[in-house]
């Protein structure tokens, strides 16, 4: 049995380890891991996950019992500090000297500081692990203003991470004269500092930092042209450098700008020495980003177990990654992928810019328009797994160009090919290696779901970014083996969500057990239960508590307020169109007092009360119905807010009053339910202030009248709404959205957004315009009638609750105690506001 140490558990390490145990024949080899870190391997690419309440746990990779069961030996919190090559041991920092016959060298990367004067001063951080997010956070409770210098992809991941924690002012300090320098052209990074400037942040280019001012801890930071900058903080995230004292120490050879220098199978110049992840170095280059680190793994281990004297043959190189990347820095999306920077005399450009909303597009394709080379999408970025596969497998570009551009008619999807295109060899999964035709076999072998998909090939278990481009490959593997592609909703109703909604409204059922008893199986599930409570809503519009659907709805529904962490509730009443009186703010001022609330303004403009015991609810909805309010359904999948701006009432620019016709809009939908939750906003002019062109459905002033956008999303996967119709009267326009609201809630998924339901709707905004505006089905004057129907059937649900004992009597933590509060919720203070202790 061969003896493997790996040195270092991080993501690449624990990689290795992984894919040796499934690889290696049973009982041929024995790993040993050391680590530096007094914990498992995390994933450090939801690092910023840790300040908004993620657990060290949830981040962990494996568990303890994961390396035991592995019969791995694991040692954290105990670091080599010196190998020998001739005796083929390594000694560790508790006096541990263990031989090995195989070495892997996976110490990864140290944040790097730049030399500047008094960096050892308190208040002074760098940005790497758990641990330095603890200090950042511990340090960060008393601090207004910071500072984090490094404006590239590190550095701005920093700056959400002290946006995140509510440091008043942040300020990101870059040397090079754009964000991202490595990533995007003169126009992207222009585009990028303006939107991260409008969401509060400081952006300094250009800026050569020369020493922290400060005694003992800093006051502020001076630059090379003698200007200062006042902070009480510094988080320095300007990139990484090599762990590679171990292997300098040792005699291996390192590179010009450090790192192990490996060959393609990743070995060192010492055959039992293998080097993967950010300390190697690989023809000069260094990588970043976990993917190829997880390509490196997969090399290492593939030669290992190959090795010839085994008799076996290896073919696995590693060669180099591309190193195209999408991700979402503080709300804004960024994907750079090819090359990004190709000029004139090398590729044609292809340039969308929307200063208005802050989007730019740049593709570079070749002289002849056949392929694409490379490109840049700052602000809206749903193309990129499209375009992502039209560079690295060199496929030919659709005659036109602009749909490339712009959002795509069938999800996630190659314009014009289709994924039944992409030849087998397509990287699918960057991150696990798994291409096309390994993920087909994969359904073809029985793993027809996505979560088998995952356990089988691990695709998708990376950054996630993949998984709509696995469920197409699904779909289409089991369309060409014959297979019916269902859209049960579980196991205990053979019917999609469409054809339950048709069953329920044709028989007039109105509640879970009477659609479970005539059309299901069983008890039901969790995933049934919300689905059929949703679709009787949607029908019918009666309180959502009666006829013993309480049990059936989802958690938040159930007590009509959403379940924060630590047990507490809050409260968001309605505020229609964002518009609010005096009165009414002092209202809310006075229950926020008294109930001991967190309050805290939303994005869709209203107030929202963090920190409510479940005993409680009843008595603070009371006094804010008393006062004129009620529900505003942020715990539903219903209409959530319409925004709207100040319009003709205040504004020079407005057109037409923005703010009468929100308030309008939100009073006629309120309380809708519908397979997601809806958001709206009004505009007042094309200045779009209300931001109507990222809701599902928006409304712009023009001087004719209104312009109406449908099926724009924002969250983790932004898109602009489309137009469906321009220049609308105000009547039309709402005639209009009432055929659009029914047509989707009659159609679409389970909890599928308006974005993702047009996406994968044959024909697209085309075939939806001849189905709202002509009638090209004939149902619109039926959908406008049930629509009138189940609005009129609405009631404020607190104040139906409230005033049914048989309902009210649920909202206690303890039945045989039902003024008692529940005694393990702990409050501590933040920003002289409660807050739950968990989180801190």
């Amino acid at each position: 049995m061969k003896r493997i140490i790996v040195v270092g558990n991080g993501m690449v390490g624990y990689k290795f380890c992984e894919k040796m145990i499934a690889k290696a024949p049973a009982g041929s080899y024995h790993i040993t891991v050391l680590g530096e870190e007094p914990r498992p391997a995390y994933d450090r690419v939801h690092l910023t996950s840790y300040i908004n309440g993620t657990t060290a746990e949830a981040l962990t990779m494996a568990s303890l019992s994961w390396y035991k069961e592995a019969g791995i030996d694991l040692h954290l919190g105990d670091p080599v500090l010196k190998i020998d090559r001739a005796a083929k041991t390594v000694v560790t920092q508790s006096g541990l000297q263990i031989p090995y016959d195989i070495l892997i060298m996976a110490t990864g990367s140290a944040a790097m500081v730049p030399p500047i004067h008094g960096v050892e001063k308190k208040g002074v951080f760098v940005y790497r692990t758990i641990d330095d997010l603890d200090k950042i956070m511990a340090y960060a409770k008393g601090v207004k203003k910071a500072a984090v210098l490094g404006g590239g992809l590190l550095g701005l991941e920093a700056a959400k991470a002290m946006v995140d924690i509510g440091i008043d002012r942040t300020y990101v300090i870059e040397f090079a004269p754009k964000l991202m320098p490595r990533q995007l052209d003169d126009a992207g990074g222009a585009v990028l500092r303006s939107k991260l400037s409008a969401l509060g942040l400081k952006v300094h280019t250009r800026k050569h930092t020369y020493q922290v001012l400060g005694k003992e801890q800093i006051t502020g930071i001076q630059f090379v042209d003698e200007s200062e900058l006042s902070v009480d903080m510094l988080v320095i995230s300007t990139g990484i450098n090599a762990r590679d004292e171990l292997a300098k120490d040792a005699g291996l050879p390192t590179g010009p700008r450090g790192g192990i220098v490996v060959d393609d199978y990743m070995r060192t110049e010492d055959p039992a020495i293998y080097a993967i992840g950010e300390c190697a170095a690989h023809n000069g280059m260094i990588y970043g980003l976990v993917a190829p680190g997880y390509d490196m793994a997969e090399v290492a281990c593939t030669h290992i177990i190959a090795d010839p004297l085994q008799g076996a043959k290896n073919e696995r190189t590693f060669t180099g990654f591309d190193m195209s990347t999408k991700l979402k820095l503080i709300g804004v999306d960024v994907a750079s992928f090819g090359d990004p920077f190709l000029t004139a005399d090398k590729a044609q450009h292809v340039i969308y810019e929307d200063k208005v909303n802050g989007v730019y597009k740049r593709l570079n394709v070749s002289l002849d328009g056949k392929y694409l080379l490379g490109g840049v999408m700052v602000g809206e970025a749903s193309q990129y797994n499209n375009l992502l596969q039209y560079y690295k497998n060199s496929m030919p570009l659709p005659g036109a160009l602009d749909s490339l551009v712009f959002a795509a008619t069938e999800g996630d999807k190659p314009q014009g090919a289709g994924i039944s295109a992409l030849p087998d060899g397509a990287l699918i999964c960057s991150c696990e290696g798994v291409t096309k035709a390994a993920i087909c076999q994969a359904v073809k072998d029985g793993n027809e779901s996505i979560d088998d998909i995952k356990a089988c090939t691990k695709a998708g278990t990376g950054c996630g970014g993949c998984v709509p481009m696995l469920k197409d490959l699904a779909a289409m593997t089991l369309k060409t083996m014959g297979k019916e592609v269902r859209k049960d909703i579980c196991e205990h109703f053979t019917y999609s969500r469409q054809q339950l909604y048709d069953l329920i409204k044709l028989e007039g059922l109105s509640s879970f057990e009477e659609v479970l008893e005539k059309h299901g199986t069983g008890d039901g599930c969790e995933v049934c239960k919300p689905v059929i409570s949703s679709i009787l809503a949607s029908t019918f519009n009666e309180m959502i508590l009666r006829k013993n659907n309480d049990t059936a709805q989802d958690s938040n529904d159930r007590f009509l307020a959403n379940i924060q962490k630590g047990g507490s509730y809050s409260v968001v009443p309605r505020i229609a169109g964002g518009e609010i009186t005096p009165d009414k703010l002092l209202v809310i001022a006075t229950v926020a007092k008294k109930y001991n609330l967190y309050t805290k303004i939303t994005g869709g403009q209203r107030i929202d009360m963090f920190g409510a015991h479940l005993s409680d609810l009843p008595l603070i909805w009371k006094e804010l119905i008393d006062a004129g309010f009620e529900s505003g359904h942020a715990y539903g999948k219903s209409l959530r807010t319409v925004k709207s701006c100040v319009g003709s009432t205040w504004c020079r620019f407005g057109l037409h009053d923005s703010v009468s016709f929100a308030i309008q809009i939100e009073n006629r939908y309120k309380g809708l339910r519908t397979p997601h939750k809806i958001k709206s906003a009004v505009s007042g002019c094309i200045r779009e202030c209300a931001e109507a062109q990222s809701k599902d459905f928006g409304i712009i002033a023009t001087e004719k009248g209104w312009n109406l956008y449908v099926c724009g999303n924002g969250g983790s996967k932004p898109q602009h709404a489309l137009l469906l119709a321009q220049d609308l009267d105000s009547e039309t326009c709402i005639r209009y959205i009432d055929r659009f609201l029914m047509y989707y809630i009659k159609t679409a998924d389970p909890l599928t957004r308006t974005a993702t339901w047009l996406n994968k709707l044959e024909g697209g905004i085309d075939y939806l315009k001849k189905v709202v505006i002509e009638d090209c089905l004939g149902k619109c004057h039926e959908w406008e009638t049930e629509m009138q129907q189940v609005l009129s059937h609405y009631e404020c649900e607190w104040k139906a609750a409230i005033e049914d004992p048989s309902i009210r009597k649920r909202f206690a933590h303890f039945v045989n105690a039902p003024d008692q509060k529940d005694p393990t919720m702990e409050f501590v203070e933040m920003r002289t506001q409660k807050r739950v202790a968990e989180w801190q």
